[in-house]
């Protein structure tokens, strides 16, 4: 597979994720210098019982040339403070794996496979932040803090979540619900009363069915062309 057809698969993500229509408000996404193989994403926690809430927690998501089939892997810039985190920020969470490990004792259902987006990784991180691993920690000292000492675990992360407000965009409004996430939507101050929801916020829209083998049919489409692309310039040369 070509990473043109990464690239492509990529493109179609990040376009969704990105659309304030489509896109869930507890990230925020932007390339790193229009590199589609690399995304800088804001976390955030909305729900208001959390004590991640309130925080916005950077993090950089890396693709592999041959995405989908390789899973990418996640780094909070900085590191955080989680049984789940290794020190130097890397995420260590079952999706982000290589299904078909016969020497790894993690459910194939919970590893990576070509069926999974990166929509459902970043639900997967927020959920981990909520519901630490500590059977399997990458940080021991957090593992073993949480466990016996929650309330000092607890003061730890608070502290992280008022240091990370500092990383909040100028230009970026915090969704304080799901339906402020983006844009004008998180503007209180328009036009539009908080308790209304503009009729064309949520649209109907047939979604496509997806398995593995269509994946792979596409992915054959995007080469044939290439490779037609190639012939015809070659043509062309000898043309010449």
């Amino acid at each position: 597979m070509s990473s043109k057809s990464a690239a492509a698969i990529l493109q179609r993500q990040f376009k969704d994720l990105t659309d304030p229509k489509k896109g869930i408000p507890s990230f925020h996404i932007e390339l790193d210098d229009d590199n589609i193989f690399l995304w800088n994403i804001g976390i955030m926690v909305l729900n208001k019982d959390s004590m991640y809430h309130g925080g916005y927690f950077k993090g950089q998501m890396r693709f592999p040339s041959d995405f989908p089939f390789s899973p990418p892997t996640f780094r909070f810039t900085p590191a955080i403070y989680h049984p789940n985190v290794y020190k130097d920020g890397r995420l260590c969470i079952s999706i982000l794996h290589q299904g078909g490990d016969p020497t790894s004792d993690e459910p194939e259902n919970e590893t990576w496979s070509p069926a999974q987006t990166v929509e459902s990784v970043l639900i997967s991180i927020i959920s981990l932040l909520e519901d630490p691993n500590i059977s399997s920690p990458a940080n021991i000292d957090a593992s073993v803090e949480l466990r016996k000492n929650p309330d000092a675990y607890k003061k730890k992360v608070l502290q992280e979540v008022e240091r990370s407000k500092i990383d909040i965009p100028e230009d970026f409004i915090m969704p304080e619900s799901e339906l402020y996430a983006y844009g004008n939507n998180g503007n209180k101050d328009n036009n539009q009363d908080q308790d209304q929801v503009d009729e064309d916020f949520w649209y109907d829209s047939e979604e496509e069915s997806f398995d593995e083998e269509s994946l792979m049919d596409d992915m054959d489409d995007n080469e044939d062309e290439e490779e037609e692309e190639e012939e015809e310039s070659d043509v062309d040369m000898m043309a010449k």
